[in-house]
């Protein structure tokens, strides 16, 4: 049985005005992460699977991630499954921070990925 490979882009490659799906828990995301992403945890996915069929409406592509690629991988899997158009983040936050692209924090200390 052969398998696609799994969609995926380097952080340089996700536009300014994509749409990111975070997919990391809440003390991941308060602590960082990309201003106007959907953060939608793995852990409360399939039970918020609605507000990522909204947001992709129209045939808008997420970049979905994670800390470093892992998670938002098996969850890139799973809507690319479901016909959504959806590419993994290589590399995670840590490369998106890595790579000097903007992150924004819950409350006043400065951005950084847990």
């Amino acid at each position: 049985m052969n398998f696609a490979p799994l969609p995926s882009v380097d952080v340089a490659s996700v536009p300014a005005d994509g749409l990111v799906l975070d997919v990391r828990e809440a003390d991941e995301w308060a602590a960082g992460h990309v201003e106007g992403a959907l953060h939608v945890p793995m852990s409360d996915f399939v039970a918020r699977f609605g507000e990522v069929t909204e947001a992709v409406a129209g045939g808008r592509r997420a970049h979905v991630m994670c800390r470093v690629g892992g998670r938002s991988a098996q969850v890139t899997q799973y809507l690319v499954q479901q016909g959504i158009d959806a590419a993994n983040i290589e590399g995670g936050m840590l490369a998106w921070d890595g790579a000097g692209r903007p992150m924004v924090s819950e409350g006043d200390s400065p951005a950084f990925v847990l």
